[in-house]
């Protein structure tokens, strides 16, 4: 199960949502891009914990700091995807997949390109996948 450090919450992901699409960022340049209006302050405090996380690094550009993530976003997802998993399904990615189809979010189409890959992949030899 991941950490709470390794998890991100949601204010925490939508802030890095826009470093990953727009690179590294001033807590002014940030501060615009999120959904809610947010004070500086409150941007800047957010920053500081995903610092504190190791999800980001910065480094001084005059007065402002330029903050730049060094978690990729398929890393971020994998750790939330495992943390949902682990707490909602007891670790099974099976009762997740269950899930998914009972409730019709996920289509015959999808599950049938899902099997494709997963054979391919299986197919591959050892070295190829590691």
């Amino acid at each position: 199960m991941p950490s709470k450090n390794q998890t991100l919450t949601p204010l925490e992901l939508e802030i890095m949502q826009v470093l990953w699409q727009s690179g590294p960022c001033t807590v002014a340049e940030v501060q615009p891009k999120l959904q809610a209006q947010l004070a500086y302050t409150t941007v800047q405090t957010m920053l500081n914990v995903l610092l504190r996380k190791k999800k980001v690094k910065r480094v001084q550009e005059g007065r402002a700091y330029r903050y730049r993530p060094v978690v990729s976003r398929e890393r971020a997802s994998g750790n939330a995807l495992s943390d949902l998993v682990t707490r909602m399904f007891g670790g099974s990615s099976e009762a997740l997949l269950m899930a998914m189809v009972d409730t019709q979010q996920i289509s015959a189409e999808e599950l049938a390109r899902i099997a494709r890959k997963m054979a391919a992949a299986e197919s591959r030899p050892t070295e190829e996948k590691e």
